[in-house]
This record gives structure tokens, C-alpha cells and sequence, in this order.
């Protein structure tokens, strides 16, 4: 009997092909709801090899469900999606999307592009004229019911400036946008004069003269409820604030509030304080989903099929590795084959640390 593979979510067909290779292959069939714990435990029990996406968490339960799991793969290089510990004491490898480069800049790239097509969207108000449109209210050619600000002149405000800004910044100054940015380390002379950025030296500056404020850093300990009412007070009632990197680095009702009252124009959103793993499934706030004002998204940054199905293809290699008796390039662990005593940080940062209490263990990175 051919060894069984569960994935998680529905994924791109080339990597269900690279796994029909060495496995049976059964794909949790579900695009409008997570998969539940019950689900989780009932798959490991039936499998020999789990393949998780980023939304999906292995807690020990899981592991522990079936004593002879021979393997996991996980969409991404998060060493908290996984109970290690669970993994070392169960020898249970885990492989991930390995080294190697994704075509076309990966998810970087791809949330870079995505923040450009939401601030144009703001600018030019698109879905709302779209919507306009579809309701059949449009019966002059030069309305007034749907001006927008526009991008020429108006200035990007970007917290952050990493792999994502850098992409980003270009295309915001090929629109004739001005690009002012603040991060905790300034980036060198030759760096801001190749990207045709501005440095403000404080935060809060950059909320002020921002019309369009960009959130571009990852999720730390430090930027965790980094943004609060006060930044928002700082704002021009004319702006748009936009966050496509961690929902968590907002506090989101001090958002909700902020734009109630209209302290700004408007907002973009594709990602939310309730995210995994946070909790186990994604609750957008009501009261942002009754806001005319606001584009909310599905954490859609990295939904493309070159890149996802690249990545989700080479965690595919990885489980057909191990399942041919290979040791993969991947391989998160190696401890599990006499590799070193603890696995790997690769975000060099220290182990991961849980950031609320009860139930599975659930961590920041």
C-alpha cells in the first residue's frame, strides 16, 4: 500500500501531482472554512504525511493522534506552525519550502503589488465605482459622485522599508508619488538614492504627512500593537491607511474607531487581528464589513500560481524525499537524523514565544 499524504487546504495541482508520484494524496475539500482540530486529529489517525499551509497549526494533539505520522511539510519556514519538541521526541521530520529562490520575487513581490493595486484603488476609488456601476446608477459621464484623490504629488508614507517597500517604492515613484519612510535602522545613502525614498525620523512624522500610510514591517514582539488611536489622531482626515503585512500590528478597533469618526478617509486591508494563530479561524469585525470606506481582503499578498504553487511544489519534493528514504534540503529538523541538538531559527531571532495562554501552544512569529 502506497504511503497517504493529507493537505490541509486545497492547493495548486502541480503540487498534488508531484505528491501522487510516491502517495496517495486526499485534499481537505473546504475553500470557506478551516479545518477543524476534530478534522486535524481524524486526518493524522488515516495519514502517514501532513502537508500544512500557513493558516494551519500541528500542536502536539495532532502529532500525537497517530504514533507511527513518518512526516510534515509546512508552507513557509515558521518554526511555530509546528510543535517541535513534539517532532524531536516523536522523530518526526518536518520540510518546509527549502532555500532556493521563488520565480518572479515570491510573496514579497507579490504583497508589494498587491499594496500598489490598493492604493490606486483608493486613489481612483475603483470598486466603489464599480459597485456604482453595477447598480445602474451611472447616467453622467462626468459625475461627481465618485471623484478621487488621485496619486500624482500625493505623498506614500511607508513604516517600514524591508523586502516588500523595496519593491514598492519604485512603482510609487513611476506614479509620480512621493515616498517618505521611517524603520528602525535607516537604510544606507546609496540605498535611499537608488529608491528615490526620503527618511522622516520619527514615526509619528511619517503618519502626519503621509496621504497614503503604507504598513511594511513584519510582526515582532516590538510591532505587535504598534499602531494605536494616537498615530491615527496624527493623520489627515484626507488619507488612506493600508496594511498588507500582520493584522496584529494594528490595533484594529482603535482602526475601527478612527475611521467612524472619520480621522481619515479610508482604508485597505488584508489582514486582520484574528488571524491564525491568534485564533484558529479568521473573524473579520462586523463593523468593518458594514464600512463603505474600506477594501477588505482575504490575506491574499502571496495568491498567485506562480508563487504558491512554487512553494507549495518544493514542500511536495520535500515530503516525496522523505518518502523515498532521502534526507531533503528542507528539512527543518535535522536533529530527527542526528542532525544538531535543536532545530534551526531561521528568522535569527530566538526561539519562538507563545503570546497567549490555554489550549495549543500558539507563538508570535
Amino acid at each position: 500500500m502506497n504511503p497517504r499524504v493529507f493537505v490541509f487546504q486545497p492547493i495548486p495541482q502541480i503540487a498534488i501531482d508531484t505528491l501522487r508520484t510516491a502517495a496517495e494524496v486526499t485534499i481537505y475539500p473546504h475553500l470557506d472554512r478551516m479545518i477543524s482540530m476534530d478534522e486535524m486529529i481524524g486526518a493524522a489517525q488515516r495519514h502517514d504525511y501532513l502537508l500544512a499551509l500557513h493558516e494551519n497549526f500541528v500542536p502536539a494533539e495532532v502529532m500525537r493522534a497517530n504514533q507511527n505520522l513518518k512526516g510534515i511539510g509546512i508552507l513557509g519556514n515558521k518554526t511555530s506552525m509546528v510543535d517541535f519538541d513534539v517532532a524531536l521526541e516523536m522523530k518526526i521530520p518536518v520540510v518546509s519550502i527549502g532555500r532556493h529562490g521563488i520565480p518572479g520575487g515570491g510573496p514579497n513581490k507579490n504583497t508589494a503589488d498587491l499594496t500598489v493595486a490598493l492604493v490606486l484603488n483608493l486613489a481612483y476609488r475603483v470598486i466603489e465605482a464599480d459597485r456604482y456601476t453595477h447598480a445602474g446608477k451611472f447616467k453622467q459621464n462626468q459625475t461627481m459622485a465618485l471623484m478621487g484623490v488621485g496619486c500624482s504629488g500625493n505623498t506614500v508614507g511607508m513604516i517600514g522599508l524591508g523586502g516588500m517597500g523595496e519593491y514598492m517604492a519604485p512603482v510609487f515613484r513611476a506614479l509620480d508619488m512621493r515616498v517618505v519612510y521611517n524603520k528602525r535602522t535607516r537604510l544606507a545613502p546609496e540605498v535611499e538614492k537608488k529608491f528615490d525614498v526620503e527618511w522622516v525620523g520619527s514615526m509619528d512624522e511619517v503618519f502626519r504627512q503621509a496621504d497614503f500610510l503604507v504598513v511594511a514591517v513584519p510582526l515582532t514582539h516590538e510591532t505587535a500593537d504598534l499602531i494605536t488611536a494616537r498615530h491615527f489622531d496624527l493623520m489627515k482626515p484626507t488619507a488612506f491607511f493600508i496594511n498588507t503585512a500582520r493584522g496584529r500590528i494594528v490595533v484594529e478597533q482603535d482602526l475601527i474607531d478612527a475611521l467612524k469618526a472619520g480621522k481619515l478617509a479610508g482604508a485597505a486591508l488584508d489582514v486582520y487581528a484574528t488571524e491564525p494563530p491568534e485564533r484558529w479561524e479568521v473573524e473579520v469585525p462586523e463593523e468593518l464589513c458594514r464600512t463603505d470606506n474600506v477594501i477588505l481582503i482575504p490575506h491574499n499578498g502571496g495568491a498567485t500560481w506562480q508563487t504558491r504553487g512554487f512553494m507549495l511544489n518544493t514542500v511536495a519534493e520535500g515530503i516525496v524525499a522523505l518518502i523515498n528514504g532521502e534526507r531533503p534540503a528542507s528539512l527543518l529538523n535535522p536533529e530527527v537524523f542526528g542532525g544538531p541538538t535543536r532545530y534551526p531559527d531561521i528568522y535569527g531571532r530566538g526561539p519562538a514565544v507563545p503570546v497567549t495562554e490555554g489550549g495549543p501552544a500558539i507563538y508570535l512569529y
